[in-house]
């Protein structure tokens, strides 16, 4: 008993007092303030290393996590130890003998050569829900990972620089920008979180000779008041009829051609002539040509965003192709020729890596054009510019390029070209994040998508199901706003539903429902965790000093198992940059949460019980709402940003928030909690917390 009071004496001075170290030196990572498993982490190792005599620190980083709650909270392959003459499933058997009781652990279960160990209840729930209390909105995160020196804050964060969803004005936003954006908004914020100075950049593509084109049709087809009131949709209108023009002049020059015609003064009055003139003297710095590209650049980017702020997302840097030196192009061609790389074919000026590297590598990256035989510059040898341009102005310690899988020729170009001329430090610093593509995208008004459009479907979609119900739809403050809200969570889950890698089909019908794992499912989870702690009126200081031995019940425990195992979820995010890590993780949380309610009932029960409940699912919300901002999404509560109420609009009757049908436990789809018809039952639950 001693020994148990000392080691709980030790755990409170560990993880409870703010004062105390937030890492661990011994180990690596390992920071009990953030992360409570780590505690256990720790004491498994030196009990093992003590029976074993293998280092604690080979022990650590074995203890591994498990993939469902029935293989333990830790596991351990014995072979990990590295003990030599002994069978891994006898050593596994005799350790579990030989383990001295825990109050941290039950007693270790024998899987053959694994280990698997379960967390005691009572000590979970001491150490972890009260350390989600003292970090509500930043629990699970961890601000010392962005640290140079851990033992040393004094010596500044490390910097990562983030460029995504680069759109190209007067074109659609097409999918790769939409999947981009998500992605690396989800990255950026999951920096943000580890601590890291984080720079996000929009590289647009502002500059090339199609900017020429446009500012010719822009004098043929413009308008200036529809350009003020929506420039994207206007400059690309005027984008597709000039490329028609400029198509039927390509044709009329062939027909000439074919019938032995002179087609010269056709080509140099025509269009294509006319554009390339024009960007050379965009490239010259031509006043009235650079006012009116400039023109278009601003006005794009003040329409992008807002655009952007619909999803939480914003850009400390609006940069492009346009913003390169043309010095840094220089320098960039001048090391590429003294590295003895370039050559010359046809008038412009390549790099063919086949004659500079093995048979393999040569031929995966080909021949890049680096220079076009009329002297100007190709966007490879820009984006090298502009890479030494940030590298000299942020001193990052990492880039990373979320851009999509068709353009993985490109990055490796890109960063060979960067190792060849003798960059090796940044060569190691930069990397590509990249993705699969988005299927059968297309806006109800056609095939053509624009961010906009995507938004304005799946909001339309979700007030189209909404209204259903006229009496309860009457009753909602801004039934515009919450539909907005529920369409961007719909787009946003279903992106990040996969590994990003994969393709997938842009299913609207899919991404709206609230069956199943979706965004609306996951905003109805995080409602209903609201409406709970208004119905039972406890303060939130009699919440936190909830006595929490009380939460004994199976649901509870193993509620209280998945949320301790947010922490670990995050770390390992960092490491595959997977935003379905994280999302996978919130719907296991959250139908453990939602097949909770007819079993840890609040409302009715004793008051002691009822606070230790409530602390539980203060904890799960807690971390529900944390998820959801990382991945870039607004949680749905009473009341949202902006003083909109977020109401309960029943149909035709009202279920109860501790009471669930049963198909939805038993299926875990939980169906039109906003106030929408379930098809399957042709009946109505309860939505949002009441407003």
């Amino acid at each position: 008993m001693a020994s148990a009071q000392l080691l709980e004496e030790s755990l409170n001075g560990l993880t409870l007092d703010q004062n105390g170290p937030a890492f661990s030196s011994e180990f690596s990572p390992c920071y009990p303030q953030f992360n409570p498993v780590d505690i256990y982490r720790t004491h498994l190792a030196h009990a093992l290393s003590k029976l074993t005599g293998v280092d604690a620190k080979i022990v650590y980083p074995a203890l591994q996590r498990t993939q469902t709650q029935d293989k333990g909270d830790l596991l351990l392959p014995i072979q990990a130890l590295r003990i030599q003459g002994e069978n891994p499933a006898n050593l596994a058997a005799k350790l579990a003998q030989e383990l001295p009781d825990s109050i941290l652990f039950e007693r270790p279960v024998v899987n053959g050569s694994y280990l698997q160990f379960f967390f005691k209840p009572a000590t979970l729930a001491r150490l972890v829900i009260p350390s989600v209390f003292k970090n509500r909105h930043t629990w699970g995160t961890n601000p010392t990972f962005g640290l140079r020196n851990v033992q040393d804050p004094a010596a500044g964060r490390k910097r990562i620089i983030i460029e995504f969803s680069s759109p190209n004005i007067a074109k659609p936003f097409h999918q790769g920008h939409l999947r981009s954006t998500i992605i690396g908004g989800f990255l950026s914020n999951l920096y943000k979180g580890a601590g890291w100075d984080v720079v996000r950049i929009n590289y647009l593509g502002d500059w090339g000779k199609q900017y020429g084109l446009l500012a010719l049709g822009f004098e043929l087809f413009g308008d200036e008041k529809a350009l003020e009131a929506d420039p994207i949709n206007h400059l690309y209108e005027i984008y597709v009829k000039i490329n028609q023009k400029l198509a039927a002049e390509r044709k009329e020059i062939a027909r000439s051609e074919e019938a032995g015609g002179d087609a010269s003064e056709l080509k140099n009055a025509g269009l294509d002539e006319q554009a390339r003139r024009y960007f050379r003297a965009m490239c010259e710095n031509d006043a009235k040509a650079i006012e009116m590209w400039k023109r278009f650049r601003e006005l794009s980017i003040k329409r992008y965003e807002s655009s952007y702020a619909r999803l939480n997302i914003h850009f400390d840097e609006y940069a492009g192709e346009s913003k390169v030196k043309p010095e840094s192009m220089v320098v960039v061609e001048k090391q590429m020729a003294e590295a003895g790389l370039l050559e010359s074919s046809e008038g412009a000026t390549i790099l063919d890596f086949t004659k500079h590297l093995p048979a393999k590598a040569g031929k995966s990256l080909g021949k890049a054009l680096i220079r076009k035989r009329d002297g100007t510059s190709l966007y490879l040898t820009r984006d090298i510019g502009a890479l030494f341009e940030r590298y000299d102005h942020y001193k990052f310690d990492q880039m990373v390029y979320v851009v999509a899988s068709d353009q993985q020729l490109h990055m490796n170009q890109l960063f060979k070209i960067v190792e060849m001329t003798g960059h090796k430090e940044l060569h190691s610093k930069v990397s590509h994040i990249s993705f699969g593509l988005v299927l059968g995208m297309s806006t109800r008004r056609g095939t053509v998508v624009f961010l906009d459009d995507v938004l304005r479907d799946v909001g339309e979609k979700m007030h189209e199901v909404m209204r259903k119900n006229e009496v309860k739809y009457s009753q909602v403050q801004d039934p515009a706003k919450t539909a907005d809200i529920l369409g961007i969570s719909s787009v946003m889950v279903q992106d990040m539903s996969g590994k990003r890698i994969n393709n997938y089909h842009f299913d609207m019908e899919t991404m709206t429902s609230f069956e199943g794992d979706t965004g609306p499912y996951l905003q109805y989870s995080h409602a209903r965790l609201c409406s709970i702690f208004q119905k039972a009126g406890i303060p939130t200081s009699e919440i936190e000093s909830a006595d929490l031995n009380l939460l004994t019940e199976p649901h509870a425990i193993n509620l209280l198992r998945l949320i301790a195992q947010y922490p670990d979820v995050i770390q390992n995010a960092l490491k595959t940059y997977e935003p379905n890590t994280v999302l996978t993780y919130l719907f296991r949380m959250t139908h453990s949460v939602n097949s909770s309610y007819d079993i840890l009932k609040v409302i009715g029960s004793e008051r002691a019980l009822m606070k230790a409940r409530l602390a539980l699912y203060d904890a799960a919300k807690s971390v529900l709402a944390n998820g959801l901002r990382l991945l870039g999404l607004t949680p749905v509560e009473k009341r949202l940003r902006g003083g909109l109420h977020v109401p309960r609009f029943v149909l035709p009757y009202h279920i109860d928030d501790e009471t669930e049908v049963e198909h939805t436990r038993s299926t875990r789809n939980i169906s039109m909690h906003f106030g929408l018809y379930d098809l399957k039952r042709t009946m109505l639950v309860t939505p949002f917390c009441a407003g």
